[in-house]
């Protein structure tokens, strides 16, 4: 099939998912076009059967605010006019939907079809607002597909928008092959000195992280277990992480790396995962932390419990527990032995139920079935 996919090309979670599944599918024989403002970062060299569309946007002096979704619809319709394509796939449904489907009407409902993948805030924060909810509402209702990358989400999606086709469940993935334990025991670690375990949190530092949580756990593990905390991202909260970190007097023991392409490297240095976000409909960074074997201590919010079996391969606390997190680490880290089996089953679980090939198998059915 001839697919085009429709993403933002940033270190996003529903960005990452697509250019990931896209590889996957252009190595199953399927042409793939990827259609952005920006080659997705996940998308660096030649991938034989995928080619990269760029969106131009004209810069008139009458636009206070550049036509983004305009110029998206006109190179839509203008590369599946010219290579034919079967399938629209749009990830995150602001404004990836509408504009998939504007460009459906003008190209014909018998020749293209629309699968929109929601990921979680063009939900529950964007699709939600009020100046999106009816084009939200509609271009859902008018997909000939909606998949949600958890039930949480699914549900979610159902009581925002009442009256929407209930969304097909379909996972999150991962590589684990790419993404498998390279550690051994006694590795040395760059960032931590001997005998020092390593906490790892990786977000957009944004308000719904909570990455001042990440912070004030770490913060008490420390007064109790040598350890150190590496921060990999970047956003609106990290000036705040920072005047934390010099407040606590954790600056020595707290590094913030930035925003990160590879980031398995890293995963590779740590001990542990920390998230504390008051929402996730999935929580990619998870499961790549736990396909390379790593035990998690998370929030017990949205779809994350879907992901982190409790008690077998993580902790999960309520939202803004610091003090019960901090003891689920300290827990971890003190116990050789627990600690040992969690991380194998972290790696077992993500390889027996979010495995690359079986999920995106999933996605290529449900073109099949549009297309036929």
């Amino acid at each position: 099939m001839k697919v085009g996919i429709l993403c933002y090309p940033t270190h996003g979670g529903s960005g990452v998912v697509a250019t990931e599944m896209g590889k996957c599918l252009a190595n199953w024989g399927h042409e793939i076009h990827f259609i952005s403002y920006q080659q997705p970062f996940r998308l660096q060299g030649y991938h034989p059967g995928i080619f990269y569309h760029e969106v131009e946007v004209p810069n008139y002096p009458l636009f206070d605010f550049q036509p983004y979704d305009l110029a998206l619809v006109n190179k839509v319709v203008s590369v599946a006019r010219e290579r034919d394509l079967d399938i629209i796939h749009a990830h995150y449904a602001v404004p990836h939907s509408t504009c998939a489907y504007l460009a459906r009407e003008m190209v014909g409902r018998e020749r293209l079809k629309i699968i929109t993948t929601l990921h979680g805030t063009d939900i529950t924060l964007v699709g939600s607002n009020l100046s999106f909810r009816e084009i939200t509402t509609f271009s859902l209702r008018e997909s000939d597909a909606v998949t949600a990358v958890s039930r949480s989400l699914q549900r979610e999606t159902l009581e925002f928008f009442p009256g929407c086709p209930e969304p097909v469940f379909v996972p999150n993935f991962i590589d684990t092959e790419k993404y498998s334990p390279h550690k051994g025991p006694g590795s040395p670690c760059s960032f931590s000195g001997e005998g020092e375990k390593m906490l790892l949190h990786i977000s957009n530092f944004r308000p719904v992280k909570r990455v001042l949580d990440v912070i004030r756990v770490f913060h008490r593990v420390q007064e109790e277990l040598p350890c150190r905390l590496l921060m990999v991202g970047d956003g609106i909260e990290r000036y705040q992480a920072s005047r934390l970190v010099e407040e606590l007097g954790l600056k020595e023991k707290v590094t913030f790396l930035g925003v990160q392409d590879d980031v398995l490297p890293i995963l590779n240095e740590a001990d542990l995962f920390l998230l504390t976000s008051e929402k996730e409909s999935f929580g990619l960074a998870i499961l790549e932390a736990m396909a390379c074997g790593l035990p998690v201590v998370a929030s017990n919010a949205g779809g994350i419990p879907e992901v982190v079996e409790e008690g077998k391969t993580g902790f999960l606390y309520e939202v803004g527990d610091v003090e019960a997190m901090a003891r689920g680490c300290l827990h971890l880290l003190t116990q050789p032995e627990l600690y040992k089996k969690f991380c194998s089953r972290s790696r077992k679980r993500a390889v027996k139920y979010f495995q690359q090939e079986k999920i995106v198998k999933l996605y290529e059915e449900i073109y099949l079935s549009l297309v036929k």
